[in-house]
């Protein structure tokens, strides 16, 4: 019975030292496994962290590359719009200068048009123009009739005097006048009114050989023969009236001189 008994209990130590080996020799390799993939596990982790740092050195190297270019991208950009402003500022001042430019060349364009229109005025005022004067037409220009206009004036306002002195100045200015016949008349009849009779006799008769069939030259031939009277010389008078009865006797010049040769003795 103890013999058994001791055999039960040996036996059951061995099967018991024998469980307990093989559970910690289970454990020993279950150990060791665990730091096996424990270390892979940490290989794997720093591998990872290592891609991970690489990759965020590289996102950090690409976005400061990124920003590095965007900065020059703003610096361009500012640059850019920097010239462009100073363009539209040049474009704006040519603008301006060409609206300058535009005025002025209109303004240059108004003044050679308003200069040669005042200079063909003045061409058409010393170009001579048709005139007529006692029924007589003949080429003048602008100043000849203006200063004729004038002592015409001067001599029918009664200022004789005035009209003497102008009328004279006139026929010195324009010797070769159409007017001149016309103006040795009326300097004759304001030289008699002023009674200056030799004057009167003297551009009379130069009058009347100038232009023998004036209109007016047996006025001038009854105007002699007065001014003649006036200086005693009866003869020159009586000729003077005679040839305006002969030459003119429808004038009313040739009633006046009739009367006066009926009076001279």
């Amino acid at each position: 019975m103890t013999t058994f008994s001791s055999r039960l209990s040996f036996v059951a130590a061995g099967t018991l030292l024998a469980l307990t080996s093989l559970g910690a020799h289970a454990q020993f390799f279950d150990d060791r496994d665990a730091r096996k993939a424990i270390l892979e596990l940490r290989q794997r982790m720093d591998a990872e962290r290592a891609q991970s740092t690489a990759a965020q050195s590289r996102l950090i190297e690409e976005v400061q590359r990124s920003s590095n270019e965007s900065a020059q991208l703003r610096g361009t950009v500012l640059d850019m719009q920097s010239q462009l402003e100073a363009l539209r500022a040049d474009i704006a001042r040519l603008r301006g200068q060409n609206d300058q430019v535009q005025r002025d060349f209109a303004e240059a364009q108004k003044r050679q048009r308003e200069g040669l229109t005042a200079y063909e005025d003045r061409l058409r005022k010393l170009e001579p123009f048709k005139v007529t004067v006692d029924n007589r037409e003949f080429l003048a220009d602008a100043n000849e009739k203006r200063d004729y206009e004038a002592a015409l004036a001067t001599f029918r306002s009664g200022d004789f005097a005035a009209a003497q002195s102008v009328f004279l100045d006139f026929t010195r200015r324009y010797p070769s006048s159409g007017f001149m016949p016309s103006a040795q008349f009326w300097l004759g009849n304001a030289q008699y009114a002023n009674r200056d009779y030799k004057g009167a006799v003297a551009s009379l008769r130069a009058m009347a050989a100038a232009a023998p069939d004036h209109p007016r030259i047996a006025d001038a031939n009854l105007a002699i023969g007065n001014s003649l009277i006036e200086l005693g010389d009866n003869a020159g008078a009586r000729r003077s009236f005679e040839t305006v009865v002969s030459r003119y006797p429808q004038s009313e010049a040739a009633g006046s001189a009739r009367e006066r040769l009926s009076k001279l003795k």
